[in-house]
């Protein structure tokens, strides 16, 4: 098929509403997953893992990387034999066919991503504060200001998401790099300590049970913590529609990317454990973002790293929600599309063929989302965040899994199969994701209790849906 044959196919596709502009490569793509994926969540879950077991920190970033490369093997093969934007949502759909299931699962994973926007968008504000103030540009400001441009932030991501997502896109290689940078940094200087012989290499296979908890809870527990540093691969289904042949690009796009950030979050690890003593290690568990730091500043005393380091976590926060909102507001144009919500949002701007509605939809949701995370100062926002958006995602996994091997049964013999999860590893990613979703990994129990908010918000909203969908006579007309 010729370009301009493929663009009017592109326009035309569903009838007079114009499809999304297919304008990823694997390049895009690759950069996409690993900024998605590096994010926020090494910035955030370092310190507390290593408070928990130790020299061993790189174990439960192993670990997570193993059971989210068994999800992912069922995401390719659902991806590039459904290749839309809905993602687990569609995936559910067609394995159960049941609309309340869907949309719970469709509503999880949005308000993970919207949640971890939100919050991200906060914390930059922060951290571009704090390192005004260290410098000595500015002082302290108020919650208010703080929060002003945190919205302010949001509002900039759905203009950059809107002008079209290769734009936004591009945005996300530029944050990718410097996020890459940053923790090439951690990774240089604590290399540079083991080779002037001054760092504790001998540490790195030492673990450390400072809260009695026995090596496998231990272990369990910091992979659950660690698990919230590798999601993000999930996102870039919803991005499925922008991709230039998903089925061939993709598994080893994200096969790679997933590589690619297990290799550097091992490689902190053991920055960390070789330049922190034993006790320093302890002493960080509760100070979010405070290893990694710690780390440069303790390695290199000559390197201004505490007036630079909150200025390069901007970016990484920064780069966590430009795409959470890329993804939330996708996945909310291909539930519309599917009928799970209204149809209006799935409009699509006629020019520049980005959704609008769910752009406009999401940055709504996030912009109320970031007045409430911001309501209480004392609250621990990031880590019962991070908790929140892993336990929802862990839920969503297991679902996936298992609808992966439901699909399997209903595949059709004479399609074209791009990619089969080998064997039975769905149902073992499943039963682990399910595994590190319940109480005995430690998990705080404010957890459970806001997924169970947002899950009571979700059943209000799949009933207003379920009654729109009744009066229009939509109700049945999701796509088999």
């Amino acid at each position: 098929m010729s370009a301009a044959s493929e663009e009017v196919s592109d326009v035309t596709a569903h009838g007079k509403e114009p499809t999304l502009k297919r304008v990823l490569g694997p390049k895009l793509l690759l950069l996409f997953i690993v900024g998605d994926i590096l994010g926020a969540g090494v910035y955030a879950v370092t310190g507390t893992m290593a408070g928990t077991v130790g020299g061993i920190v790189w174990l439960p970033f192993l670990l997570a990387f193993v059971v989210a490369t068994l999800t992912a093997f069922s995401y390719l093969e659902l991806v590039t034999q459904y290749p839309q934007a809905a993602g687990a949502a569609l995936y559910t759909h067609k394995a159960f066919g049941i609309h309340f299931v869907t949309f719970l699962v469709a509503f999880a994973v949005v308000c993970s991503g919207i949640t971890s926007a939100s919050t991200s968008a906060n914390v930059l504000a922060q951290n571009f504060f704090g390192g005004l103030e260290i410098n000595g540009w500015m002082g302290k400001p108020g919650q208010g200001v703080i929060t002003a441009v945190a919205l302010g932030f949001m509002l900039l991501l759905a203009a950059i998401n809107l002008r079209g997502v290769g734009e936004s896109v591009k945005f996300n290689v530029v944050l990718t790099v410097v996020e890459m940078a940053a923790l090439c940094i951690v990774i240089g200087v604590g290399f540079f300590v083991m080779a002037q012989g001054t760092g504790n290499p001998g540490e790195i296979f030492v673990f450390n049970d400072s809260q009695d908890k026995g090596l496998f809870l231990a272990v369990t527990a910091a992979t659950s913590i660690a698990f919230f540093a590798m999601v993000g691969f999930e996102d870039s289904v919803n991005m499925v529609e922008e991709t230039r042949n998903p089925e061939k690009i993709f598994p080893r796009t994200m096969l790679t990317g997933l590589g690619i950030a297990v290799l550097l979050y091992m490689l902190v690890a053991v920055s960390v454990v070789s330049v922190l003593s034993p006790t320093e290690l302890e002493g960080i568990r509760e100070a979010e973002g405070a290893a990694l730091l710690e780390v440069v500043h303790k390695g290199s005393p000559d390197f201004p790293i505490d007036r630079v380091f909150p200025f390069l976590a901007v970016f990484a926060v920064a780069n966590t929600a430009l795409i959470n909102m890329l993804m939330a507001s996708r996945l909310i144009y291909g539930m519309a599309r599917q009928h799970v919500l209204p149809g209006a949002l799935g409009k699509v701007l006629p020019v520049r063929r980005t959704p609008w509605a769910g752009i406009a939809f999401s940055t709504v949701l996030a912009l109320g989302l970031i007045l409430y995370v911001t309501s209480d100062p004392e609250s621990n926002i990031v880590a019962n965040l991070s908790g929140t958006t892993a336990f929802l995602l862990l839920c969503v996994f297991t679902a996936v899994n298992v609808a992966c091997l439901v699909l399997r049964r209903k595949r059709d013999p004479h399609r074209k199969v791009f990619f089969t999860s080998p064997g039975p590893l769905p149902l073992v990613a499943a039963m682990l994701c399910a595994f590190l979703a319940g109480p005995w990994v430690g998990r705080n129990i404010i957890q459970y209790q806001i997924a169970g908010g947002l899950m009571a918000i979700g059943v209000i909203l799949w009933l207003i849906t379920w009654l729109i969908n009744r009066r229009t006579n939509d109700g049945d007309r999701v796509d088999s």
